[in-house]
């Protein structure tokens, strides 16, 4: 089981522009690709920094005149790289308080870029998708659980978790992983188990119930 990497969401091929790409040259490629930024690149193809549409905005208020991409970008570009997990990549762009990142190979030069609205296709998996990866890659693969002990449902990304597991200490780790499957909203945790293994002994004590089991008449 793994997160999808940049290299799997990114759009390859991106716009770019270089240092003396004017003003309203970048303007209208904005406009033409329907995006919101777009990577400077130097004659080898590296990102040296990026032209938003804010950067486009502070200029034109700035009522300074004619300019290129070089006096608007902002600088340096914060990149990704292909194998990075999509989890790395959207805190990045968190962090940094960007959109997009235009993602580099081993040497540096420009592959592709990936924005939010590429980590957002995750979201939109199908749901069968999601069921099919949590019963083979979570439950079966990783925890070694039956695909008869539990049922897993799922609807609009919301993972619904019914069944029975061996040991408690189970039941967390199986909701954890599956809330870190891509494409997961929220994960509904209904599961019971057959065995308290928190107690030194792995029994239940007298007189408890077992989850799911009536508890012993008084004798």
């Amino acid at each position: 089981m793994r997160h999808r990497r940049v290299a799997d969401l990114m759009t390859p091929n991106a716009v770019t522009v270089q240092r003396g790409t004017l003003f309203r040259e970048i303007a209208r490629l904005l406009d033409e690709y329907d995006i919101t930024a777009v990577p400077v690149v130097d004659d080898d193809g590296r990102p040296v920094g990026v032209v938003s549409e804010a950067d486009l905005l502070r200029r034109q208020l700035s009522k300074a005149g004619a300019a290129n991409a070089e006096a608007i970008m902002t600088s340096p570009a914060v990149v990704a790289r292909p194998e990075w997990s999509v989890v790395e990549a959207a805190r990045t762009m968190e962090q940094r308080k960007v959109k997009r990142l235009p993602v580099i190979d081993d040497g540096g030069r420009l592959i592709g870029v990936i924005s939010r609205s590429d980590l957002v296709q995750l979201f939109l998996r199908r749901d069968r998708a999601i069921q099919e990866e949590i019963l083979e890659e979570v439950l079966t693969r990783t925890l070694g659980v039956a695909p008869s002990a539990v049922t897993v449902a799922v609807a609009d990304g919301t993972v619904t978790l019914t069944g029975t597991l061996d040991r408690k200490s189970l039941v967390p780790i199986a909701v954890r992983l599956c809330e870190n499957v891509d494409g997961v909203v929220e994960v509904i945790d209904r599961l019971t188990f057959e065995r308290d293994d928190a107690a030194r002994d792995g029994s239940v004590p007298d007189g408890a119930a077992r989850p799911g089991r009536p508890a012993p008449e008084p004798g």
